[in-house]
């Protein structure tokens, strides 16, 4: 019995040649080993090669998947037309069986048909834009359709590199990627024909994602990844992967999140009984203005449920003479000895208003609030358990989330970073809730009438400019209500407060004797600091390449001519290039550029450390910019804007925005234990996308970015040894940011340093046995060597968040 079974995985006519069949499959025990395939028409063998691919999956999946993929191409006869059946058979010399047969009906059919898909259907602000590709057969005409009339859409050409791999046999002008927008809403399901010289095809796109052909569609799709599935996973793997889809259960939703995250009511009486070793008052400081009673009434009865007992709530009414919540609060009041009022006879801005609160707290810390949010009832218990375990702590933020008016519906949870300096820099993504040690307070002062707006912003800048002991607990312990006049609701409501907000980095920026312009980004609420240049050391570009000198050309001339900055080498270090053509272009551009300098790296194989280690040695520059022969720098500022984050004390090493051929995010900062060693930040998103509140476009820490781009210090490289060779190809840049991390210094995420990264060209992919072991061993090499890190959980990033995928979603496991 024949059990290395091969799986037909795609079969296709060739694009130019209609008596050419393309046939992709996989073997179960993933390699060909002995066995044989032969294909028939009506009994009659067929010529067919054969060739073994490597399958360039993500190292996040586990080491069960196959990873070797079989590409045939099979010669019909002239007249396979005329004839009724093709086998496709599998033999082990001993047995032969059929695999798979397909008719001659179906073979007309498809090869009748336009290649074609659309991949991709986005919603936001009122459009749809709907992505997807063709090939071109011969004066193929595109046309979109509702209703059986056309649509004059807007379109946009995509270049496509993932459909031109895909279809190897294709010239570059015959793939053709789109991006068409949609505006009106009522359009739910559009047409798009196209019609060749010898061609016709058509698909429709529902884009009513709740229509029942929509979800018929969706439900295709997932019975053929159903059918992928069980051949790479078994039957088992497979029925819970459906499972999960269909109950959707593989991203979880928020609500079935709370119902497993949040402590029940068993929980939260056990959290009343336990005796804490520190049991330190919290002042809850809360400035209010005509407060609907409704809310007032819920926030008010939020604090009194509090698990923690050792509190007291200050109030500060702001509403002046005539008060109309005046009464509400003298009945709490003489409720709860713990709650005290403040009646201000003038109304109040917030500042002043949170002030008055603010003379009478006598709490070891204070935490703050507004006036209509709620706490979870486990919030000031989860503080003091974090004092208890770290007595020095100074200052305290939580997660959060948002609340509906009705307070009967969560949504937008933020699990945040732990302290995030560039982070915070640009946005303030501390906020609620916010808790400061009492002597910390009168540090820095009362809250600050000129930034009314952002004078929360501003008291977070001068509380971290005096204290290192800050924590984060990663756990929604705030619940903000959203308002339809709130900042997050209607930006253009608070303009005061954005440009409040940038006054406070400023402010922040001066007291720290850092120059620099802060500027207000188009998301409301974020900001860019574009730090001052304080000189133009030298910077020595590190190049690492083999042949492909026409990548190797375009990343040069994309440094020469769009890039500003003027003090900078090229280290272009040759690693067993194999064609004449590229010895002679080295010799071309030596001559052309006093700039540049070849370096010979001369062992066998290929380790990137080690070529980058040579590449330094090499070089003069106190910055040292890593740089892949297959990129190419998209603004002039590039270089000047690396060194200006890189020139800070406090930073050892600086990462870039890259994007892929088609525009989509390749790189944004990575995650470290995502896949179990680390993966990019919303890898494959759309180039303007600005992902979990805003992090692709935000300036910010990780704990490591990608070497396809990077400048370090050179002081810092030599610090930590530079790049190990242990990592020959894999994980080495993240090893390097995590030696920087772990000497002390910020690895920044730079999203104003844009690439294009057309990746792995020259090195190629894992495509033998030797270097999938390779690979593999530099996995648990890492594994081994950063186990406490792993283990402890990116600071970075947040325990509540999946490391299953990229995209900041939920975790469906317990971490």
């Amino acid at each position: 019995m024949i059990e290395n079974i091969f799986y037909v995985t795609g079969c296709r006519f060739h694009v130019y040649d209609k008596n050419i069949l393309f046939i992709a499959g996989t073997f179960r025990n993933n390699n060909m080993y002995d066995e044989k395939i032969i294909i028939t028409l009506n009994g009659e063998n067929l010529d067919v090669s054969i060739k073994e691919y490597e399958v360039n999956i993500p190292h996040t999946l586990g080491q069960d998947l196959l990873t070797k993929q079989y590409h045939l191409w099979v010669t019909l006869p002239n007249d396979w037309e005329n004839r009724k059946m093709l086998c496709i058979l599998q033999s082990n010399g001993k047995e032969e069986i059929i695999v798979k047969k397909i008719s001659v009906k179906k073979l007309k059919k498809m090869s009748g048909e336009i290649p074609n898909s659309v991949d991709l259907i986005t919603k936001k602000e009122g459009k749809t834009k709907i992505r997807g590709w063709y090939i071109n057969t011969g004066n193929t005409v595109q046309n979109f359709e509702c209703n059986n009339k056309s649509l004059n859409l807007k379109l946009n050409e995509v270049y496509r590199a993932d459909v031109l791999e895909a279809y190897e046999e294709c010239n570059e002008e015959d793939v053709v990627g789109f991006e068409a927008i949609v505006k009106p809403d009522s359009i739910k399901v559009i047409k798009i024909r196209y019609k060749s010289d010898l061609k016709e095809s058509s698909t429709k796109v529902y884009l009513d994602e709740h229509s029942l052909f929509s979800k018929m569609d969706k439900m295709g799709q997932l019975m053929d990844k159903a059918n992928d599935s069980f051949h790479q996973y078994g039957t088992r793997r497979t029925i819970e992967k459906i499972r999960n889809k269909l109950l959707k259960k593989d991203i979880p939703t928020y609500e079935s999140w709370m119902k497993i995250h949040m402590p029940n009511n068993s929980e939260l009486q056990k959290q009343k009984q336990h005796v804490f070793e520190n049991r330190p008052k919290i002042s809850l400081v809360v400035p209010m203005y005509k407060t609907p009673k409704k809310y007032l009434k819920e926030f008010i009865k939020s604090v009194m449920q509090q698990t923690y007992s050792n509190w007291e709530l200050c109030l500060s009414d702001g509403s002046g003479n005539n008060s109309p919540i005046a009464g509400v609060l003298k009945e709490y009041e003489k409720k709860d000895k713990r709650i005290k009022v403040v009646y201000n006879k003038e109304p109040l801005q917030i500042s002043r208003n949170t002030n008055a609160a603010l003379e009478i707290a006598t709490g070891d810390y204070i935490a703050f609030a507004d006036h209509d949010d709620l706490l979870a009832p486990n919030a000031f218990y989860e503080c003091v358990k974090t004092i208890n375990k770290n007595p020095e702590v100074e200052m305290i933020y939580t997660d959060e989330d948002k609340i509906t008016m009705d307070g009967k519906q969560h949504f937008m949870p933020h699990f945040k970073t732990d302290f995030n300096l560039d982070l915070l820099r640009s946005v303030n993504y501390i906020c609620h809730l916010c808790v400061v040690k009492k002597s910390l307070y009168e540090k820095v002062g009362k809250l600050n009438p000129e930034f009314d707006g952002a004078q929360d912003y501003d008291f977070v800048f001068r509380c971290i400019e005096k204290t290192k002991n800050i924590v984060h607990i990663p756990k929604i312990l705030y619940h903000w209500r959203a308002h339809k006049d709130s900042t997050a609701e209607n930006p253009e409501s608070k303009n005061y407060a954005f440009e409040a907000g940038r006054m406070a980095i400023a402010a922040h920026l001066k007291r720290m004797g850092i120059e620099g312009e802060v500027f207000s980004l188009e998301m409301k609420g974020s900001y860019r600091v574009k730090y001052k240049l304080k000189e133009e050391p030298l910077v020595s570009v590190i190049i690492p390449t083999k042949d492909h000198i026409d990548d190797l050309d375009k990343c040069l001339k994309s440094l020469e001519e769009i890039n500003t900055y003027d003090n900078i080498e090229y280290i272009i270090v040759e690693n067993n290039s194999e064609k004449e053509e590229t010895f002679e272009y080295y010799k071309k551009i030596e001559k052309e550029n006093s700039k540049v300098k070849i370096v010979y790296w001369k062992e066998k194989g290929f380790n990137y450390p080690s070529i980058n280690n040579l590449g330094v040695k090499s070089s003069k520059g106190d910055y040292l910019l890593f740089l892949n022969n297959d990129t190419e720098i998209r603004n002039a500022d590039c270089i000047e804007e690396l060194v200006s984050q890189c020139q800070r004390k406090e930073v050892g090493a600086v990462g870039a925005r890259l994007y892929y051929e088609d525009g989509t995010i390749q790189h944004a900062g990575v995650i470290v234990g995502v896949g179990g060693v680390a993966g990019h930040a919303f890898l494959g998103y759309d180039h303007d996308a600005s992902g979990y509140f805003g992090r692709i476009k935000l300036l910010q820490d990780y704990s490591a970015v990608t070497a396809a781009c990077i400048m370090v210090k050179r002081k810092v490289y030599e610090e930590v040894k530079g790049f190990d060779e242990e990592y020959a190809v894999a994980f080495n840049d993240v090893d390097l940011c995590l030696k920087i991390r772990r000497a002390g210094y910020l690895i920044v995420y730079d999203p104003y340093v844009e690439l294009n990264h057309y990746e792995s060209k020259s090195r190629g992919y894992e495509d033998t046995e030797e270097k999938i072991r390779r690979f593999n061993s530099e996995i648990a090499l890492f594994q081994k060597r950063w186990k406490t890190f792993l283990k402890a959980g990116d600071p970075y990033y947040n325990p509540n968040l999946t490391l299953a995928r990229n995209d900041f979603s939920l975790a469906e496991e317990i971490r």
